[in-house]
């Protein structure tokens, strides 16, 4: 009897399990890779890059469209401005393949968090694509741009900034759930990468940018946008941009030089980076503690009187690259502290992380008071691994 009341259990819970209740057709949706969302005064003006399968489809041949199309709509939602875009597209919008979000400059400034609770509230968004801040431009404006090599811009900027980010390191990949942990932090205020149109506008937007060896406009990642909360309130520079990467462990690798006593530059690339931050408090008084571990390689020398053979020269690099590198990371918490009282490295969390007595006194005036005035020391162990294929430049023998 058991038996059988289990079988018709197992069969009636088979028949609810339809399957394809919820099926979506691919010749029904419009797939969305990049979305832009600006404010039009109390609207939102949301810009919503979709891809036209014929035109990237390989069996087909391309008829000379663009690979990409646009639709811009504007409601007093975004979520009403996303569905309004069907007056204008033949298929739903469907999102789930997401590249790159593009946020305005200009929306940024007043502040992003209404944006982000449609993006995260949906159920059709996934987590893993990235967010920008337009910089001296539009978010709309961005993705009007069409850019060579990849044909599907928001693809070009997705891939673009992860190679940035590995190995140039003044920007940085952020997804929807680490924006929305910073958000809510206590700690640690939130940065974006920060995306501009380099050359003519106009230009760009037509079909000849992507017909000529070096394209009148291209798209840029420069800087990162500095947030307090969910308001823009300034950026980094690329230098200032790089000491908060060495300072979030976040410099995988990337090319800088030290000048020669005579004269010159040495060129060398981080091959390994590593970063620990430690909070304490002493006396009373919060600190933090910054020690970076890298290893370089040579990978440029134009000095005709360095010897690179000698230990001491060697040494000599190791300890100015030490002095330059912390020269950088305290240009970066110089312009939080001081400019924007904003602490973006999370300094704060590490004085929560070890010490939770003390920072349930410290959080009340983090930012404004004790943000501003911290104590942070810097070490960095910067080593030289390799020389190249050749040891002393041959320049050494051009000047004899």
């Amino acid at each position: 009897m058991k038996q059988k009341a289990f079988l018709f259990l197992i069969l009636t819970l088979g028949m609810l399990l339809t399957g394809c209740w919820n099926r979506k057709e691919l010749n029904e949706l419009a797939i969305a890779v990049g979305l832009g969302i600006d404010k039009q005064g109390d609207q939102f003006r949301v810009s919503v890059q979709v891809v036209d399968p014929g035109e990237v489809s390989t069996k087909k041949g391309a008829s000379g469209r663009a690979p990409a199309i646009l639709y811009t709509s504007e409601a007093d939602t975004v979520f009403e401005a996303v569905r309004k875009i069907t007056t204008l597209s033949p298929r739903k919008i469907y999102f789930p393949h997401l590249r790159i979000c593009v946020i305005g400059e200009s929306m940024a400034t007043e502040g992003i968090a209404k944006a982000l609770d449609f993006l995260s509230r949906d159920h059709e968004f996934r987590s893993d694509f990235y967010l920008v801040i337009s910089k001296g431009a539009s978010a709309e404006d961005t993705l009007k741009i069409m850019t060579p090599f990849d044909p599907i811009p928001a693809d070009k900027l997705f891939s673009s900034l992860e190679s940035s980010e590995k190995n140039w390191s003044p920007s940085t990949t952020v997804t929807l759930d680490q924006l929305m942990a910073d958000l809510i932090s206590e700690g640690k205020q939130p940065i974006l990468t920060g995306l501009q149109i380099a050359g003519d506008q106009d230009s760009g937007e037509t079909k000849k940018n992507v017909e000529k060896i070096s394209p009148p406009t291209s798209l840029q990642f420069s800087g990162l946008a500095v947030f307090k909360k969910d308001r823009l309130i300034g950026w980094l520079n690329e230098i200032e941009s790089k000491g908060y990467n060495f300072i979030l462990g976040k410099v995988q690798s990337s090319v800088g030089f030290v000048a020669c006593p005579k004269g010159g530059k040495v060129a060398m690339e981080i091959i390994r980076n590593h970063t620990s931050m430690k909070g304490n408090v002493y006396r009373g008084e919060p600190q933090i503690n910054i020690n970076l571990q890298i290893e370089a390689n040579v990978g440029e020398v134009e000095c005709s009187d360095l010897d690179l053979t000698k230990v001491s020269t060697i040494y000599d690099l190791q300890k100015r690259s030490e002095e330059k590198i912390a020269g950088v990371i305290e240009s970066a918490i110089k312009k939080a502290q001081k400019s924007y009282k904003a602490d973006i490295f999370g300094f704060g969390e590490a004085i929560h992380r070890s010490n939770p007595k003390a920072w349930k006194s410290l959080k009340q005036n983090w930012d404004k008071e004790q943000f501003p005035e911290l104590q942070v020391n810097i070490k960095v162990d910067f080593r030289i691994r390799r020389l190249g294929t050749t040891g002393s430049s041959f320049l050494n023998e051009i000047k004899k």
